[in-house]
């Protein structure tokens, strides 16, 4: 019955349209599947030295002081007033609570060792993470603009503090298209206490189609809430009405030029692709004990460390761009913020999982395909915020961030901070340069990579952003 409707169809939009260019146009539309696929892949501008992305996002903004910038000076002026030069003319966030009460400069918490050939400093808090400096780039001198966690958060993943800007995964995927054709191109996984502030405007699409915007799947249960098809739907029923609304939709698109016409098309044929893809992608049943050893990863458990894993099987797969979100490094001090027993947790949850995963895709020979990037929205400060337990105040003039794989220079360390790891000293690195090196080793020049849109085009590196040189290798 499906199939007549379908036929029905076609043949009333086209008795109506004669043998004219629009009927023409259409039935070449049908049977071309690429033209509805505006994941198809995409050249790039130059030749890549990453195909894939998976972003390591630490929703909260984590201590670089108390895990890749030691500063011995600053633990030897434990106690001691900042001086006024550092702080006049900042602005910090909970300034009544913080800098009014004049606090005092905070030694980092933690030991420190160097690790690896590179010997890279990185504290006790990362056992696993020491074990794989000499494939990573610390990048010590990152900045940033914005000192609350959901307009950074959005700062860091679109380029700008305002809503409607499209994300970073949505930029590479309209760009470069995916490899796969059952999974999406642009995919988010989410573990820790709670989802990242600001929610789902970090992957999503904004003035760009929004087939575009990040999937979340989750790493248990359905990957997908009402994914599956109702009881009593055969696979070929489903498959039928979906050509027929396949049929309306591209009538539609040739009569209205309509681009989310064809991402709703993109998303019907995605979602039954998923159907039989998604389940088997969250299925780790069949790692061998050996691999989910290594990743800590535990069948039909929610974690990072599953996550991680599941990251590599989706760049497996083709995914273009893997965002794993992780809370909370939010570490003012007090009751559930201390730089004590809570950051000890939050790293404890993602240590393992981040060396595990840069160790596999090395072995598998996907490192080299594969861009990870590790990092939060900011900083902390070197000041004890004036609480009860000790703890850090956001901070955007110098935080750490590391990279690996795809085209990062390994063993590495870019940029420095000044003795107190307030300010960055020699190579800055801003939000905009992160993101147009990340654009450049996927092969793509952040000023070409644009979007028209109310009369402008945009990008996602606004009008700055340079490629980090010493970042590359």
């Amino acid at each position: 019955m499906m199939h007549d409707l379908q036929e029905t169809t076609r043949r009333h939009f086209f008795s109506r349209c004669g043998m004219g260019l629009g009927s023409i146009a259409l039935g070449s539309m049908m049977s071309d599947q690429t033209q509805a696929n505006p994941f198809t892949p995409k050249q790039p501008h130059f030749k890549p030295r990453a195909k894939n992305v998976i972003y390591l996002f630490m929703g909260g903004g984590p201590s670089q002081l108390e895990l890749f910038d030691w500063k011995p000076e600053l633990s030897k002026r434990h106690g001691q007033d900042i001086p006024e030069s550092f702080v006049k003319g900042k602005r910090f966030a909970f300034m009544n609570s913080s800098f009014k009460k004049a606090n005092k400069l905070l030694g980092p918490t933690r030991k420190f060792e160097r690790h690896g050939q590179s010997g890279i400093w990185v504290s006790d808090l990362f056992p696993h993470i020491a074990g794989i400096t000499d494939e990573i780039s610390v990048v010590k001198s990152c900045k940033t603009e914005l000192f609350n966690h959901a307009p950074a958060k959005l700062f860091m993943n679109t380029g700008t503090g305002l809503f409607g800007r499209p994300s970073m995964g949505s930029w590479v995927t309209y760009g470069l298209g995916s490899e796969s054709q059952s999974l999406p191109g642009f995919v988010v996984l989410q573990s820790g206490s709670r989802g990242p502030r600001g929610g789902a405007v970090n992957w999503a699409s904004g003035f760009l189609p929004t087939t575009f915007q990040g999937v979340p799947l989750r790493g248990s249960g359905d990957p997908i809430l009402n994914l599956a098809s109702p009881k009593g739907v055969s696979t070929q029923s489903q498959r039928d009405s979906l050509d027929v609304l396949k049929t309306l939709n591209l009538k539609r698109l040739m009569e209205t030029g309509d681009e989310e016409i064809r991402t709703r098309i993109a998303s019907y044929e995605m979602s039954y692709q998923m159907q039989s893809s998604a389940p088997e992608l969250i299925d780790i049943s069949g790692e061998s004990q050996t691999t989910l050893d290594l990743y800590g990863a535990k069948p039909g458990q929610a974690s990072f460390a599953n996550n991680c894993l599941l990251a590599r099987r989706l760049v497996e797969r083709g995914t273009r761009f893997v965002q794993l979100y992780h809370t909370n490094w939010d570490h003012h001090g007090g009751p559930g913020e201390t730089l004590t027993k809570d950051l000890e947790k939050v790293t404890h949850d993602v240590d393992q999982g981040c060396a595990a995963l840069i160790k596999d895709l090395k072995s598998r020979g996907l490192l080299d395909d594969t861009l990870v990037i590790w990092g939060g929205e900011f900083g902390r400060t070197p000041m004890s915020e004036a609480r009860k337990t000790p703890g850090r105040n956001h901070h955007i003039d110098a935080f750490s961030m590391w990279f690996a794989g795809g085209g990062v220079k390994p063993g590495n360390v870019v940029g420095e901070t000044d003795e107190f790891g307030f300010d960055s000293v020699g190579r800055e690195c801003h939000v905009h340069d992160l993101h147009a090196t990340i654009l450049y080793l996927l092969g793509m020049d952040h000023e070409q990579l644009t979007f028209r849109f109310q009369g402008r085009d945009f990008r996602l590196t606004d009008v700055a952003g340079h490629v980090i040189e010493p970042l590359l290798a």
